[in-house]
């Protein structure tokens, strides 16, 4: 059965519940899980399920958290909940000036999400999503407007057994790991991507594994029009571990087909395949202490008749004092990716798969994005009074391979290298202001400018790009 049509009958599914009968409840007693009201970026991620005792309800919007779809059994229980967004942007000299002018616009989005549990080994989630663009000149583009579709329809089912446990998800959803750098929601922009396909979610003593094989969601604009990409195949195996010292520990494969991949040296057919290991320890809470994100990645495969051989290494450093004014945070990333080189048989540039879309800060829809680059990124981060916090950053981006272009974020070509011998690409100071006034409201005010460097300037237009947004969120 087609992907598109399962997916659908996925959110019927959600409307109509199995037959009790078909799932017999389990004699041991539900587990209440601890009291976490903090709303995750995939709000398949919260539990409610303590809301089962009317006395912890506090939230006005606590009655529909937790509404129960049997007298006999309170793990047979429905969640809704959803978010709007309101976004203006206004980009000046976009690409560096090949668009020579301010573009400003308006995004709108709404996700409203329904979470049922069929007992404690079924469960169907549906989160819809509306993403609206209004003012932009030259229209929308895919990441900008979705009329009406689904984020994320997916049946799942398992069990639990002590600490080892494993699930079985099927259906349209979305998937973040490690630190978004390959894998990532795509949070920044307005319309999120997911994938359609199947995972399995397993804990194994300490281990966390996922296996999963999809295809990235083709995000048409207008109502219910969306399909899977049948042109692009990724699949993988995801583990992560806590490790002494509050560390923790990932190792993953990543496999990626694409029928039509396009680079500098040309469109071939890809097959890539990932090999990574990333080490990480959280930022300090409670006492200063130094945090840190370090992958490191190795790619091959077979692009046409030439082969691949990419690789990049990613750092990030920080130090955090929670126990002083401003509670400061000062961090430092160095980035390296592979470039090609066209002359030789083996294409050279690393592929970031399915990136974050605002991977180098503020500058999120602009700008090149993590192929075949160096950077270094300094930040400073401070929470001020009343739940304000205020962080300021400064990218410098030279190119890996003189040889190689500058590509945006998605992983199209932007700049062609061959009519510069110049590494410089250039250096964007950016500043962020983020209120979150209540749990369920927060505002936002993003600046940044990219000012172009030498390899910009010699490929033209070459001017200085400006970048500013306001932002208002609300959650529920």
């Amino acid at each position: 059965m087609p992907m598109k049509i399962t997916t659908y009958l996925l959110a019927v599914f959600t409307l109509f519940p199995v037959a009790p009968h078909l799932f017999s409840q389990s004699a041991d007693r539900y587990h209440v899980p601890e009291v976490n009201r903090k709303y995750q970026l995939f709000r398949q991620d919260e539990d409610w399920s303590f809301l089962k005792d009317p006395k912890l309800r506090e939230d006005s919007w606590d009655r529909i958290k937790y509404i129960r779809l049997r007298r006999s059994a309170d793990d047979w229980y429905m969640t809704m909940g959803g978010e709007a967004r309101e976004v203006w942007e206004q980009i000046g000299n976009d690409n560096w000036g090949q668009s020579p002018y301010w573009n400003g616009y308006l995004n709108e989005r709404y996700m409203p999400y329904f979470d049922l549990h069929y007992g404690r080994h079924l469960r169907t989630f549906v989160e819809l999503k509306s993403g609206l663009n209004s003012f932009r000149r030259g229209g929308p583009r895919p990441i900008d407007e979705k009329k009406l579709d689904f984020q994320a329809a997916f049946l799942e089912v398992g069990g639990s057994s002590g600490q080892n446990s494993i699930h079985l998800r099927v259906g349209r959803q979305e998937l973040e790991y490690g630190s978004g750098r390959l894998i990532d929601v795509r949070e920044g922009p307005n319309v999120r991507l997911s994938f359609d396909g199947f995972m399995v979610k397993s804990k194994i003593d300490s281990w966390q594994i996922d296996g999963f094989a999809m295809r990235p969601d083709e995000d048409n604009p207008g109502f219910f029009d969306n399909s899977p990409d049948h042109t692009v195949g990724f699949w993988g195996i995801y583990a992560t571990r806590p490790i002494p010292r509050q560390s923790s520990l990932d190792l993953y494969y990543l496999g990626l087909d694409r029928k039509d991949a396009a680079f500098q040296r040309g469109a071939a057919q890809e097959l890539r395949h990932s090999l990574g290991v990333r080490v990480s320890r959280p930022i300090a809470t409670e006492k200063p202490g130094w945090d840190f994100d370090d992958d490191v990645l190795w790619q091959f495969g077979t692009f046409g008749s030439a082969n691949i051989k990419a690789w990049t290494i990613a750092t990030e450093t920080g130090y955090r004092i929670p126990t002083i004014l401003l509670k400061p945070r000062l961090s430092a990333k160095a980035d390296i990716s592979s470039g090609d080189h066209p002359s030789t048989n083996t294409l050279g540039t690393f592929n970031p798969l399915f990136p974050k879309g605002n991977y180098f800060g503020v500058l999120a829809t602009t700008g090149p994005g993590p192929i075949n680059f160096i950077d270094v990124h300094p930040r400073v981060e401070t929470a001020l009074p009343h739940d304000v916090s205020l962080s300021v950053d400064w990218i410098v981006q030279w190119r890996e391979s003189l040889a190689d272009g500058v590509y945006a974020v998605p992983g199209f070509l932007i700049k062609a290298g061959n009519d510069s011998q110049a590494r410089f690409v250039g250096h964007r100071p950016g500043t962020e202001v983020r209120w979150q006034a209540n749990r369920h409201v927060w505002f936002q005010a993003d600046y940044g400018i990219f000012y172009a460097g030498k390899f910009l300037k010699e490929t033209q237009p070459g001017r200085n790009l400006n970048y500013w947004a306001l932002w208002a969120g609300y959650k529920f």
